[in-house]
């Protein structure tokens, strides 16, 4: 079975920097692809970064040129290098995986607390 854990989380200053990560034990699909989601206080779960099996990223408007999402070689390892930061960015992030044979079985970690204190 597949189990995310995220780390990195913590209380930050505006204008500073954070760097999340998420391990992926278990039976993963490597052709698949990772993603970084965020949940701010009273908001809904949003997409925050994507990268694909060939290293192809997405990345929400509020977080471009700041954020970066990458993963290591065994792809058992998801990262998301967070700059400049501001009030808006404080959320639960949780990483996701998309298994399976057709890339459909949805893995979800349990979160990680980001706080940005201005």
């Amino acid at each position: 079975q597949v189990q995310l854990l995220e780390s990195g989380g913590g209380s930050v200053q505006a204008g500073g920097s954070r760097k999340l990560s998420c391990t992926i034990s278990g039976n993963i699909f490597r052709d698949c692809s990772m993603s970084w989601f965020r949940q701010a206080p009273g908001k809904g779960r949003e997409l925050v970064a994507r990268i694909s099996s060939h290293s192809s990223t997405i990345y929400a408007e509020s977080v471009k040129g700041r954020f970066t999402i990458s993963q290591a070689s065994d792809k058992r390892t998801l990262y998301l290098t967070m700059n400049n930061l501001k009030s808006e960015d404080t959320a639960v992030y949780y990483c996701r995986h998309n298994g399976g044979p057709r890339c459909g079985q949805i893995y979800w970690g349990q979160g990680t607390q980001v706080t940005v204190s201005s």
